[in-house]
């Protein structure tokens, strides 16, 4: 968009627009593994470990 000399406005917008997608992705895969965990939790005496470790990926993620 630069070298098409598009507005600062236009770029700056795009940019938030693409960082917002890549939040909401990143949301979605956490919280499929932090789902992933609840059910193991049942089966697993190690599943407060797995979901502490889904929780620090979310925490990362912002």
């Amino acid at each position: 968009m630069m070298e098409k000399e598009k507005e600062c406005e236009e770029i700056v917008y795009q940019m938030s627009a693409v960082k917002g997608a890549l939040d909401h992705a990143s949301a979605m895969i956490v919280s499929k593994h932090l789902e992933q965990c609840i059910h193991e939790s049942k089966e697993d005496r190690h599943a407060e470990k797995l979901v502490e470790e889904a929780v620090n990926l979310l925490i990362k993620s912002r």
